[in-house]
């Protein structure tokens, strides 16, 4: 089993910054990637952003340039560095790792609880 646990999420103003992490633990592997969803009420969950093992990543649109996924691989956590954050963007953020690794449709193996980011305006 793998356990994903998320932290970091909070009530913000436009424009400012919050850093989610997600520790991992269990029986990893090594060879999936791993990503970060959301979804906000009333919306269906979206991709936000992916890392691979080989640290490649892609992200949505709509955070380009302002989000950024990293991984500690020694501390096994993955982050979320979330910058110019804006109201559209408040939403119950979780972490995510596979097998199976469904990038963005979302079919990730394994899924953290959430932590929830509120921006206002």
């Amino acid at each position: 089993q793998v356990q994903l646990v998320e932290a970091g999420g909070g009530s913000v103003q436009a424009g400012e910054s919050l850093r989610l992490s997600c520790a991992i633990s269990g029986h990893t592997d090594s060879n999936a990637c791993m990503g970060w969803f959301r979804q906000a009420p009333g919306k269906e969950r979206e991709g936000v952003a992916v890392i691979e093992p080989d640290g490649s990543t892609d992200y949505a649109d709509s955070v380009k340039g302002r989000f950024t996924i990293s991984k500690d691989n020694a501390k096994n956590t993955l982050y979320l560095q979330m910058n110019s954050l804006k109201p559209e963007d408040s939403a119950m953020y979780y972490c995510a790792t596979g097998p199976p690794c469904n990038w963005p449709e979302g079919f990730f193996g394994y899924w953290g609880q959430g932590t929830q980011v509120t921006v206002s305006s």
